[in-house]
């Protein structure tokens, strides 16, 4: 395992996570890996500044804050379809549209990884952006109770395009930094959070405010179009494309003979089908359990903050505990925060609820692709294998807050989905836990037959 040997750069899409005897310090979110273990045509030399690293890192930012950082922001729009613009659709169905949308953030990454290895970054990040801007436009056209078109507009076009950007995004810091590469990373990260931070803040004051659904979501679609168009001015790449990328399907015949990384698939799939039932349902809770509807409309300002914090702190815990372990106590403790939620009747308990549930779920996205590394045998197929879990988990994701919508009802009857998303995350905790125990077990042979070895070698 990487966790056990020297401190060690990992490459992934060019993109690294440094890593030291106890776990990484840092998520790197990228899917594909050239076939050395350095990126593309590597320069010994890198730049680790100067004006086209820092306007590309910027770059970088937008594109998450304004990709990851506004799909993650749904749960304003799951409030407000419910309540006003989509009121003869259930939970369960508007919550197809988020969880869709999220599942092809990560999921397309697939493509535009392969497409990025072979020198497409200018072309994702045009189309990307210019079908994220008309996307969001076209959702501003939607009528009322027209779920269709919500549903391809925001589900289906916008979901493409954060995912068309989001591998590509990231990659290209590896381009300028090695040194300092784990810090830059974890800004670019942070765009997401500060991402959901701000566009919650702004959904709930526009789509709530004077100017109503339709001029709400174009302010919002200009700001982000703005964004974009800086993003692609900033970005620019400096190394050239691998001439070899990794064969995938070679990759995940590997995988389903690698025990510990299928049990870490399998709990990834089941975590996350309670993972976002907070992200999408918690704003509706908090204002239908009569808390201030003022309060509640920053209930999720408060869980993406302290879910920023989380990211943050993640790579600094894990050098103390470990990735497979700091993975286990986040993954549990979001389980018993789910449950957790049956209790939400009051201002103290959104408050408490959203902090504690905000930060387990940072520290867990923070640790989950260094996980991956530590179960990366050989780093040329990292790249691959994020890819392939990302893929497979992601269909957690995807039906996860529908099936939580369906238990709600019309009749909001919050424990059911709280109980089920609780359960059901737990179950993914204990994937992990026995992932866990295969590798000490793993561990121990290896030690045992190398002391057999050595005692051989001296009768």
């Amino acid at each position: 395992m990487a966790s056990e040997s020297e401190p060690q750069t990992l490459y992934v899409t060019g993109a690294p996570c440094h890593e030291n005897q106890q776990g990484s310090e840092t998520l790197v979110e990228a899917y594909s890996v050239t076939k050395d273990s350095d990126p593309p045509s590597l320069s010994d030399e890198f730049p680790e500044g100067g004006l086209a690293a820092w306007t590309t890192v910027f770059g970088s930012f937008l594109v998450q804050f304004s990709g990851f950082g506004y799909a993650t922001s749904f749960g304003v729009y799951q409030d407000f379809y419910t309540q006003h613009y989509l009121t003869k659709q259930t939970s369960s169905a508007i919550s197809w549209i988020g969880s869709l949308n999220m599942f092809l953030v990560t999921s397309v990454g697939l493509v535009s990884g392969s497409l990025y290895d072979r020198g497409y970054f200018y072309h994702l990040m045009i189309v990307g952006s210019l079908l994220q801007s008309f996307s969001l436009f076209m959702l501003s056209l939607s009528k009322p109770d027209q779920y269709y078109q919500i549903f391809l507009t925001q589900g289906l076009g916008s979901g493409i395009a954060a995912g068309l950007m989001f591998v590509p995004s990231t990659a290209v810091i590896a381009h300028y930094f090695r040194r300092k590469r784990t810090l830059v990373l974890t800004f670019v990260a942070s765009g997401s959070s500060l991402g959901a931070t701000i566009h919650s803040i702004m959904l709930n004051s526009l789509l709530n405010g004077p100017l109503g659904f339709s001029n709400g979501v174009r302010a919002s679609a200009g700001l982000i179009s703005v964004l974009l168009l800086i993003a692609c001015l900033c970005m620019r790449t400096r190394l050239d494309s691998p001439t070899t990328p990794v064969n995938y399907i070679a990759a995940a015949r590997k995988c389903i003979r690698d025990v510990p990384f299928v049990l870490m698939i399998a709990g990834g799939f089941l975590f996350q089908i309670g993972f976002y039932y907070p992200m999408f349902f918690f704003q509706l809770d908090s204002v239908k359990h009569g808390i201030s509807v003022t309060f509640s409309f920053y209930s999720l300002v408060i869980l993406n903050v302290s879910n920023s914090v989380g990211r943050i702190t993640s790579g600094f815990i894990a050098a103390f505990t470990g990735v497979p372990n700091l993975t286990i106590v986040a993954t549990v403790s979001c389980g018993i925060l789910n449950l957790g939620l049956i209790g939400l009747s009051n201002l103290a308990s959104v408050t408490v609820l959203g902090v504690l549930y905000g930060y387990f779920a940072g520290l867990f996205i923070g640790v989950w692709v260094p996980l991956m590394a530590d179960l990366t045998p050989d780093l040329s197929e990292l790249g691959a294998r994020m890819g392939i879990c990302f893929c497979m988990s992601g269909f957690g994701t995807l039906i996860g807050t529908p099936i939580s919508g369906a238990l709600l009802t019309s009749n909001y009857t919050w424990w059911i989905p709280a109980l089920f998303s609780g359960i059901i995350a737990l179950a993914g905790s204990m994937m992990y836990i026995i992932m866990r125990l295969m590798l000490s077990k793993g561990r121990l042979k290896k030690q045992r037959g190398a002391q057999l070895e050595v005692l051989k070698s001296h009768p």
